[in-house]
């Protein structure tokens, strides 16, 4: 697998198109980090981490309206990819939805979205929009 973050994104899709509860994807440091933004947003419900191998995997529980039955996530769009890198400055940093949306980039400091790293006045590689 040539570029396993379009892989974990996939599986998020795939699962919110299926109307799956839970999904389960392969570990690695960048996805739990991806997977713990997503949850401090608000558009996942639950996720853990479960250490078996020599990898491991994450559980994540998908959230959904209880009325409409409509999950949290409307789109996932990998943006950076290993053939065609993104990186933007903090100045340049790009607004998803004009605000409603969240970027995820991998900065210096760590894996945060896009209001983060404009308040701490850092650039990074912009890794996927979110809305």
């Amino acid at each position: 697998m040539t570029d396993p973050i379009a892989d974990y994104l996939t599986r998020l899709r795939n699962a919110i198109q299926a109307n799956h509860r839970v999904v389960e994807i392969p570990a690695s440091n960048l996805k739990k980090e991806i997977t713990k933004v997503l949850f401090d947003k608000g558009y996942i419900l639950n996720y853990k981490f479960i250490e078996e191998g020599h990898q491991g995997t994450i559980k994540i529980a998908l959230k959904y309206d209880p009325v409409n039955k409509v999950n949290a996530v409307k789109k996932l769009i990998r943006v950076s990819t290993p053939g065609l890198r993104k990186y933007v400055g903090y100045k340049d940093m790009p607004r998803v939805l004009n605000g409603l949306g969240i970027a995820i980039l991998s900065t210096s400091k760590g894996v945060m979205t896009d209001k983060e790293a404009r308040e701490q006045k850092i650039g990074g590689e912009v890794l996927c929009y979110i809305y």
